[in-house]
């Protein structure tokens, strides 16, 4: 069986096999040296030069962390990855890097809260901002202009479950010679590689689905080697000298990991790197238990409106169909005037309020008053957001009980 037809879950398990470990280990070793020594002064230069492979310092680089990232490279079918620290270091990194006074940017008016809030602090800093409805393909092309250097959109957006029309975006950059960046997190490498619509770049929150036991923060960049960096104007004069396929992991490697230190401990690479191995078998069981609630929730009199792509009613179910193996883990629904919110969330026995997406255990959060509330009722409205909207990320617990948790809450 060769590397090409190995399964998903087969390829996570025997990756770090492919190259030799120590003593026979299965798993990667935690290395927590910080300094590499060299014995040939000419091979240290050699390595600080990019002339020769090897460590120069811990903030940039770690067997630990480099056995993960290339296990992330894999599973999104790319050319390579960086690590950071969390999810957020990473989104930071590539506009950090990447991005220059007067650039411009087309991103998802549909985003992670925080991820929202560097769009405003990026704003600041002389980069224009368009924020557009990402779900047609002709809303990015219209809020395009001669200095746009990316396109930004989420897989699925969080809490409302719109998605992005993906592949039509994708290959307006391509035309255009646009960097098109992914935020594969809401689906994860098992649902969809975003490298089939055309990105440059993908961007996880290892902290979610991949890890996926709510005990390590870490993020990732990849590129899929479908962007032409050689035609990108921001790329550093240095960075040009290695060939065009590496400069801009190059630059997001040297200006955001090594300026700016986000580093991903090799501890936290070593945990994710384990989670990471059960994500198809988790994903499964999410997938199902949420379609499973949200079916049940659609039918109760109770609930005004379930957004899932799983469910025809949503705008994308078609395009959801036609992307992604499954329809995710993530969902919202808002509850009919006479129930008040807090109380359903009190009532319920499993599902914990939380802020976190794709744990094992499902996690319930009122959007309105927490995640969401920093950016103003305006912008909640904007974007959907109302006030009774409860986000849930399904977790693996026996699908008639977490089912049963959400129905027997309806009961006042």
């Amino acid at each position: 069986m060769t590397s090409a037809n190995k399964g998903f879950t087969t390829t996570i398990l025997h990756h770090d096999r492919q190259k030799s470990i120590e003593h026979g280990s299965v798993h990667k070793p935690v290395h927590t040296a910080v300094m590499y020594g060299y014995k040939d002064a000419r091979e240290l230069a050699d390595v600080f030069q990019g002339k020769a492979s090897g460590y120069r310092y811990g903030r940039q680089g770690n067997p630990t962390v480099s056995a993960l990232e290339e296990k992330l490279t894999s599973m999104e079918g790319g050319k390579g990855s960086i690590c950071f620290s969390t999810g957020m270091a990473a989104i930071g990194a590539v506009f950090q890097a990447l991005l220059r006074q007067g650039d411009h940017i087309v991103s998802s008016s549909f985003l992670f809260g925080n991820t929202n809030s560097v769009w405003q602090t990026v704003a600041t800093q002389g980069v224009q901002v368009s924020m557009v409805d990402a779900t047609d393909v002709e809303h990015v092309r219209a809020a395009l202009k001669p200095e746009t250097r990316m396109v930004f959109v989420e897989t699925i957006a969080n809490p409302r479950t719109q998605i992005a029309d993906l592949k039509r975006i994708g290959a307006l950059c391509a035309e255009r010679g646009i960097l098109f960046v992914v935020d594969n997190t809401m689906t994860s490498p098992y649902l969809f590689r975003p490298v089939a619509v055309g990105a440059g770049l993908v961007v996880n929150s290892l902290t979610k689905s991949i890890a996926g036991h709510g005990n390590v923060l870490g993020g990732a960049i990849t590129d899929t080697g479908l962007f032409d960096w050689s035609a990108y104007p921001n790329i550093a004069d240095n960075f040009r000298k290695q060939p065009a396929a590496m400069q801009g992991l190059s630059q997001i490697r040297a200006k955001a990991l090594r300026d700016f230190g986000a580093s991903l401990s090799p501890e936290a690479a070593h945990q994710i790197a384990i989670g990471a191995e059960t994500l198809a078998l988790r994903m499964e069981r999410a997938c199902h238990n949420a379609k499973t609630i949200a079916d049940a929730l659609a039918a109760d009199e109770r609930v005004a409106v379930v957004h899932y792509p799983g469910l025809a009613s949503h705008p994308q179910h078609a395009l959801a169909t036609e992307l992604f193996r499954h329809y995710g883990g993530l969902f919202s629904f808002e509850l009919k005037p006479e129930i008040d919110c807090f109380d359903y969330l009190n009532r319920m026995q499993l599902a914990i309020n939380a802020t976190h997406l794709g744990d094992t255990r499902t996690l319930v959060i009122p959007v309105a008053h927490t995640i969401f509330f920093e950016m103003g009722a305006a912008r909640r409205a904007e974007m959907g957001i109302a006030d009774s909207l409860i986000r849930v990320s399904v977790g693996i617990e026996d699908t008639a009980d977490i089912v049963h948790d959400f129905t027997q809450a309806l009961q006042a």
